[in-house]
């Protein structure tokens, strides 16, 4: 096992590979930005490094500062959380080469997978269905036009580097140039990367994603799947596992095309399937994140395993220390993503300081949490500020304990989708099931 780890990230999930580490007898090494010369993640580090200023491009995203910062530690591996610099091939091979270990799956993997045109073709390869669209990236909104008229709309338009940033619905050819332009704007302030490709847009489909794990050695498991259908601007809300409604056929259909994809891309450590599953149980591959999840912890809860601790423990070259008999369904959880946004601006980020913070406390409930009360909400970064999670014997006993936790959770100073989630969490529609990805949008929810 490593000595130091340096964690390449910010908030909850700074805060949760640190406390990881801590249980291994790991130090751990936080890095931060000028804003976050005080955060919470920071404190928790068994040092610090800073590695310049606010603006996530000139500090999070430098690999050079980064990769610096763990030499000047003497840290022996990086573990780059979720997003930031989580899926950058280049990342993963500045590691290599500077003689640090990525905790994370190989640079290679990483590449295919985070262009998402190779990622189509290889899983098609793997027979794995994919939703109809282009073949590769397309270069401007003229050629979008072309391939969209082929592919059929509606369509949506889709960072070739990943994430579902950017993404919206494009229902005519007089709306696309627009579109395009608006994606390739906000690709390149996420990514770096301003390439797009198209999809056809799937009316009403699930969102359902398959945890997988690979070790150096060869094996590839698949843990229990995770319903993401709750999402605002294609980023998810609320997620839970088991997914339900979702026949044990489909599931095992899922299972086996996420163990396919992963063994086709010679996948090690943590990675997720996703998918998009229609009425009928049919699925389409949608993509694959080449890193530990923000849900994650719903997975956990069910199986009782630590992700954070197994992703060091193979990227340290030990075994996986479970095999597929090992993984079994306990229960049900559910994760809720509190964010700082205005639910009445369309979720809109908000800016300000958290001037008083309570969380939930219980049985079944957890929590992960990037602020403190004094914490400042940035424009530089993410408005995610915590997770609630809830665990329960069953899906009714975990969704009676996260409506509890959501009355308890107190967050002033910036507004929070809290009374909406509470609102989700009570919905007809979602204590039997009957959601897809558009439920949020057309309103389902809403006061």
């Amino acid at each position: 096992m490593f000595r130091k780890v340096l964690v390449a990230n910010r908030g909850e999930i700074a805060r949760r590979v640190i406390g990881a580490c801590r249980q291994l007898g790991v130090k751990s090494v936080a890095v931060y930005s000028e804003a976050d010369r005080d955060a919470p993640h920071v404190a928790d580090a068994s040092e610090a490094q800073p590695i310049g200023p606010a603006p996530a491009r000139q500090s999070y995203l430098d690999i050079e500062a980064v990769v610096g910062a763990a030499c000047r530690s003497g840290a022996e591996a990086i573990h780059p959380g979720y997003g930031f610099l989580s899926e950058n091939w280049r990342f993963a091979m500045a590691c290599a080469e500077a003689g640090l270990t990525f905790v994370g799956p190989p640079a290679e993997a990483i590449r295919a997978m985070g262009d998402k045109t190779e990622a189509r073709r290889v899983m098609q390869a793997a027979g794995v269905p994919v939703v109809p669209g282009s073949p590769g990236p397309i270069r401007d909104a003229t050629e979008s036009e072309r391939v969209a008229a082929e592919i059929g709309f509606p369509v949506m338009p889709k960072a070739a580097a990943g994430g579902g940033i950017g993404m919206a619905r494009v229902a005519r050819p007089a709306d696309l140039s627009s579109a395009f332009a608006t994606a390739r704007g906000r690709a390149d302030a996420a990514f770096g990367d301003g390439a797009l490709y198209l999809e056809r847009y799937l009316g009403r489909p699930r969102h359902v994603e398959i945890q997988m794990f690979g070790d150096a050695q060869g094996t590839v498991v698949h843990l229990p799947e995770r319903e993401c259908s709750i999402q605002r601007r294609h980023q998810k809300l609320v997620e839970e596992s088991p997914a339900p409604g979702l026949s044990a056929e489909t599931k095992e259909q899922l299972a086996s095309a996420a163990v396919r994809g992963a063994r086709a891309i010679g996948y090690v450590n943590a990675g997720t399937m996703e998918f998009l599953v229609d009425a009928a149980g049919g699925f389409y591959f949608l993509e694959t994140n080449t890193r530990l999840q923000v849900e994650h912890p719903v997975t956990e809860e069910v199986t009782g395993l630590d992700l954070v601790i197994a992703q060091l423990r193979v990227a340290a070259g030990e075994s996986l220390p479970w095999r597929q008999d090992d993984i079994r369904q306990r229960g049900a959880a559910l994760e809720c993503r509190i964010y700082a946004e205005d639910t009445a601006k369309r979720f809109l980020p908000s800016l300000g300081t958290i001037t008083r913070l309570t969380v939930p406390a219980g049985e079944g409930i957890r929590v992960e949490s990037g602020v403190v009360s004094g914490s400042a909400v940035s424009v530089h970064y993410d408005p995610l500020l915590m997770k609630l999670i809830a665990h329960g014997d069953s899906r009714g006993q975990a969704m009676e304990r996260m409506v509890k936790a959501l009355d308890e959770c107190v967050v002033e100073g910036v507004p929070t989708p809290i009374p909406f989630l509470s609102r989700v969490l009570r919905h007809a529609d979602f204590r039997r099931g009957a959601v897809h990805t558009q439920i949020v949008e057309q309103g389902a929810f809403n006061a």
